[in-house]
Parts: C-alpha cells; sequence; structure tokens
C-alpha cells in the first residue's frame, strides 16, 4: 500500500486548541465489527460500551515540561546567546537527545544555561538534534526540568497559540506517574475520576503499561512506499504482573482494549514472540495493513492526522475502507481532531454483549 492511500481531507478548524471540559464529555465515535458500523457516542458512556471482564491498558507515562528556554554564555564577551531547546528522549540518567534554536549557535562542549541552576552540556551535534549532559540525573533531574520549563503542546497547538498554565493540567493524563514523555499519550487525556470509578463499578478491568513518547510523534511520514518507512524508537516498558493479568483477563474470555496506540504498540511489541510477556525495550514497530494483532482486541484513540502513522495503524485494525468512511463521517459531524480532540472506540468484532 501507498502513503497517498491514507489521504483524507480536514478542514484546519476542526483542530482543537483546548479540550473538553469536563473531559469525558468529548464526543466519542464507536466503529463495530468488520461492517464498521457507526455510533455517535460521549465518552462518558464507555462504560456501557465494554463488557464486564474486559481490561483497559493506559499508558502511565508521565510528560515532563520538556520545552526550555536558556543561553549559551558568550564565547567572545558579547551578549550571551538565546537557546530554545525541547527535549526529545532520555539516553540515560542524565542525558537527553533534543532539538535547539538556533542549533548552528551550539558546538560541542558548550553550557546552556536554564531557570533553577539547571545546566546542559552540549556532548554531540548532529544536523537534527543535540546531545545534552545535564548537572541533575534521575528524579532530581525530571525536578528541576519541571521548574524550568513549559509544557510541550503540539507543534500544530503552539502555531495557533502560547502555552499556558491550563496546558499543565490538560496535557497530562489522568494515570500519569512514570516521568519521560515530551508529547502526552493523548487518548488517556478524556478520563476523569468519575469515569474511571464508573468503569470499575462496571467490572471492566484496568491495568498499565509504560511508553515514553519522544517528538518523533509528530514526524510526517517522508516516503510513499511504506516499506520504506523506519519508525522512530520509543522505550516501553510492561511488567511481568501486568502481563499476567491481562493474560488471565483474556482467558477467560474479555477484551483487551489499549487506551491509544502507545499502549498499544507497548503491548504488540511485548508480544512479538509469540505470548504476551514482561518487556523492557525500545520499541519502533510499525502496525500497517496486514498486521495480526497479538493482544489488542479494539483500541480507544483520538483522531490522527492524514497519511500518518496512527491512521495507518487504525486502518490495520478496522480496515481502510471503513476508517476513510468513519472519519469522513466525523469530518460531516464536525469531530474534534488530534491531541485535544474527539476520540474513537475501535471494536473489530461484534460486541458480544450488544450484538
Amino acid at each position: 500500500m501507498k502513503l497517498s492511500d491514507f489521504d483524507f481531507d480536514l478542514p484546519e478548524e476542526l483542530i482543537a486548541l483546548r479540550p473538553a471540559v469536563p473531559r469525558d464529555s468529548a464526543r466519542l465515535l464507536v466503529v463495530r465489527g468488520p461492517e464498521g458500523v457507526i455510533e455517535d457516542r460521549l465518552v462518558s458512556d464507555l462504560p456501557s460500551l465494554l463488557d464486564a471482564g474486559d481490561m483497559l491498558v493506559a499508558n502511565d507515562t508521565r510528560v515532563l515540561r520538556a520545552a526550555l528556554e536558556g543561553r549559551r554564555p558568550s564565547r567572545t564577551g558579547a551578549e550571551d546567546v538565546a537557546v530554545s531547546v525541547n527535549l526529545n528522549m532520555r539516553l540515560s540518567p542524565s542525558g537527553w537527545s533534543a532539538f535547539a534554536r538556533p542549533g548552528k549557535r551550539l558546538k560541542e562542549g558548550d553550557a546552556i544555561l536554564f531557570a533553577g541552576g539547571l545546566e546542559a552540556r552540549v556532548l554531540s551535534k548532529s544536523e537534527a538534534e543535540v546531545r545534552l549532559g545535564f548537572n541533575r540525573e534521575g528524579g532530581a533531574l525530571d525536578a528541576a526540568i519541571d521548574a524550568a520549563g513549559d509544557m510541550p503542546i503540539p507543534p500544530y497547538i503552539a502555531a495557533k497559540r502560547p502555552v499556558d498554565e491550563k496546558d499543565v493540567a490538560d496535557y497530562q493524563t489522568a494515570f500519569a506517574r512514570e516521568a519521560g514523555s515530551v508529547a502526552a499519550p493523548t487518548a488517556g487525556l478524556h478520563f476523569t475520576p468519575e469515569l474511571l470509578a464508573a468503569i470499575e463499578r462496571a467490572g471492566i478491568a484496568r491495568t498499565s503499561v509504560t511508553l515514553h513518547v519522544n517528538a518523533g510523534t509528530f514526524l510526517p511520514v517522508k516516503t510513499d512506499d511504506l516499506s520504506e518507512h523506519k519508525m522512530h524508537a520509543e522505550y516501553a516498558e510492561l511488567r511481568a504482573e501486568t502481563a499476567v493479568a491481562i493474560n488471565a483477563a483474556r482467558a477467560a474470555g474479555g477484551r483487551c482494549i489499549p487506551i491509544g496506540t502507545t499502549a498499544l504498540r507497548t503491548l504488540e511489541s511485548a508480544a512479538a514472540g509469540g505470548e504476551l510477556g514482561a518487556f523492557s525495550a525500545e520499541t519502533s514497530i510499525f502496525i500497517k495493513p496486514g498486521y495480526r494483532f497479538r493482544v489488542a482486541d479494539g483500541l480507544m484513540t483520538n483522531f490522527h492526522l492524514p497519511k500518518s502513522t496512527l491512521f495507518i495503524l487504525v486502518s490495520a485494525m478496522m480496515g481502510l475502507d471503513v476508517m476513510r468512511r468513519a472519519y469522513a463521517h466525523a469530518v460531516k459531524e464536525r469531530y474534534r481532531f488530534f491531541s485535544y480532540g474527539d476520540a474513537c472506540l475501535l471494536l473489530p468484532e461484534r460486541n458480544r454483549a450488544h450484538g
């Protein structure tokens, strides 16, 4: 298949710049069965759309305030150089890869000074990225980044408005626990304490995995031949006890429903060798039509960009024709798209309780 097969028309005004309030009042497009039966619902309806014994799997990564403004001290006694840094991927307890502007003003060995005494040294540099070593490590570094930085809202939102304090809460999921992401696993943004309580009352189980999302999630696919596309790598972790719980739920007849494509990619990476088991490694799995899902029996996810790896992934689960029709319906009905937008619930097999 070609990348051009996954294109569709999306009016710019449907790109959400703020989330729904409350979060679970967002709209939910349910796409069910091999025929792709479509139903317009709300996220708050989720407990009635799943069955007792099903297992929801969230990504518990926490987004760091990874957009940093600093300065590179002058080498000549002139003015310091202002430097904007967007962290990308953690490399070690004290090291990150990052995008820096203006990158051409940085050299290996340069210091970059941030608020609160946080300092980084340029360890190496390429055309696209710099590698930074910080003067803190581990949790102390995470805390210093959060104190010095701003929330790294997606570039298509940042182009429309500045980041503000609302984003500190809005761009963090209810499941956030493990620090390490520079972009949110956005399907998780829809959950509220009230919704989680209703899910528990309905007998729907819940667990979590970890995938630290990096800025590669926003990179476009640059080749029309999908076989030539190389996915960016991200660190993922699934604990042994989580695998046991998911396997037990499925063995008892429940479905495994990831909350978001990052949770799904973690599960499928952890089951690449057969049965789902413990996993702790970088993953660059690229799921496209023809892929055989080993663990995910459905998916809750937001609406994705045309020609993106994520729209390709949902097409792998439901079929391209079904997803093109579902997205055309969403556009016609004015659903809100992307990170702060509405959601889909994809159920490729007929729901046992609802026919």
